[in-house]
């Protein structure tokens, strides 16, 4: 299974949040860019890179930015995943965007996911402009050399294409049913 490749449409769908509400790709028509991330709760490289990514949210939301992350992992064999932990986590951490239960897995298939996280940043035409990681360093922000998702933020909202705009994804492996 190999991941959508820059310059690949969005793939749309429609999932359940932990807020109580199904989130579609299309209630983000107007936002300039939309950001698809897989995550999860148990993963130490999701949870190290949590906080960067609230923050991000937070600061890109007023330019049109607008963050989906998405649980695909099997509850099952980790229970810490199950929706009624991701409504926890969520309202701890304060998510400032919708956290989503990809529970058959078939929105981490079709977009090719394969860690978490793993980001799939998509520009105002829902084109993906950058794949990958959110930046260079998940253990310690202070020594972060390579914003990677944050320069491709502020690429794709110049019209600029991202430099790079593939990352190796950083994270523990999807956990499949």
């Amino acid at each position: 299974m190999s991941a959508l490749e820059i310059g690949a449409p969005l793939i749309p769908f429609a999932l359940p949040g932990t807020d109580g509400k199904v989130h579609s790709t299309e209630d983000y028509q107007d936002k300039r860019a939309l950001a698809v991330i897989f995550t999860c709760n148990h993963c130490p490289y999701a949870q190290a890179w949590e906080g960067r990514l609230i923050q991000l949210q937070q600061e890109y939301a007023e330019r049109g930015v607008q963050f989906l992350l998405i649980n695909p992992n099997d509850a099952t064999k980790y229970p810490d995943d199950s929706f009624e932990s991701m409504v926890r986590r969520a309202a701890e951490k304060r998510y400032p965007f919708p956290y989503l239960r990809d529970e058959d897995q078939s929105v981490a298939r079709a977009y090719g996911a394969s860690r978490t996280p793993e980001i799939f940043l998509f520009d105002q035409d829902r084109v993906l402009r950058y794949h990958g990681a959110p930046d260079d360093n998940y253990e310690d922000p202070a020594k972060v050399r390579e914003p990677y998702f944050r320069n491709a933020l502020e690429a794709v909202l110049a019209g600029r294409t991202p430099e790079p705009a593939k990352t190796p994804p950083v994270g523990c492996t999807i956990k499949w049913k």
